[in-house]
């Protein structure tokens, strides 16, 4: 800008625009937090005012602050079944990735192995693991690898899935360009598949994080009735027997906790990995 201009107070169009854009990118940053912050104070609030306004009983809806308090008082309790189903939960997801990206790998290089294998992890993916739970009680005599299976097979479909379509999803073109220069197919898959595949991979996690922990808790219901003692949904279950809400609630607010945990977790990890390359990453201008 001229100094002609500066003296005629002329005020270039852009840096308007500039300055919105800032103004709407600071923002959606503060709105970003802080209104899940408000959202979650407003129904804790609401939640307080029912049950002390009505004078609810405890037993039937225990108040936040009885809650909270438990959650406190009986780590002890909670503490180990807490771990215990976290562990099952992430062991069953890395199970998941492991296999899962593997015979991905192994379906997108042999399609006779497709044609054979995939109605069968569709089969498991479509039957209740719920009507697995009691089978795998009997044959595998440890409850905790019992409990593992089961969240092995909700958490392993959508890795093999998303993994499978992200191998076959690499660029035409580019797979002409790798057939002239004759790559071999550790090239293909290092170079050209792996890298087309890694967004596919990642939207799979996120999914499988979640059915991890759902198949986990799922399955510590089912074979947790046998007095095995398993992770949180056992503590839940033991607690609405006894008439203990206050710590039923508490265990309740654990596992979704930890859900949030996972879930964040594999956004960080997606996040990190396509953050300088892939669209879907990629900062844009609001």
């Amino acid at each position: 800008m001229s100094i002609a201009e500066n003296a005629a107070g002329i005020v270039p169009v852009i840096d308007e625009e500039e300055e919105a854009r800032a103004r709407r990118a600071r923002i959606n940053r503060i709105a970003k937090w802080t209104l899940p912050s408000l959202v979650f104070v407003g129904m804790i609030l609401a939640w307080h005012l029912y049950v002390v306004i009505w004078e609810v009983p405890h037993y039937i809806l225990p108040g936040p602050v009885q809650v909270f308090s438990s959650i406190f008082t009986d780590w002890a309790v909670l503490g180990p079944a807490a771990l215990v189903t976290a562990r099952l939960t992430l062991m069953a997801l890395a199970l998941a990735v492991l296999g899962g990206v593997a015979l991905a790998v192994t379906f997108t290089q042999s399609k006779w192995a497709e044609m054979s294998l995939y109605p069968y992890a569709v089969i498991l993916q479509v039957t209740p693991v719920i009507a697995i739970a009691p089978l795998l009680q009997i044959y595998i005599d440890s409850a905790f690898a019992a409990a593992m299976v089961c969240a092995w097979i909700i958490a392993f479909f959508p890795i093999l899935s998303n993994t499978t379509i992200g191998l076959k999803s690499a660029d035409h073109n580019l797979s002409d360009l790798f057939t002239i220069y004759g790559a071999s197919r550790w090239q293909r898959l290092r170079y050209l598949a792996g890298p087309s595949a890694l967004p596919f991979f990642l939207g799979g996690l996120k999914i499988a994080g979640g059915l991890a922990l759902i198949g986990a808790v799922v399955a510590e219901f089912v074979i947790g009735r046998a007095g095995t003692g398993l992770g949180l949904a056992s503590t839940l279950l033991e607690a609405s027997y006894r008439y203990n809400f206050d710590r039923l609630y508490a265990a309740l607010i654990l596992i979704s906790l930890m859900g949030i945990a996972i879930f964040a977790a594999m956004s960080l990890i997606s996040h990190l990995a396509l953050r300088k390359w892939h669209e879907s990453a990629l900062k844009r201008e609001e």
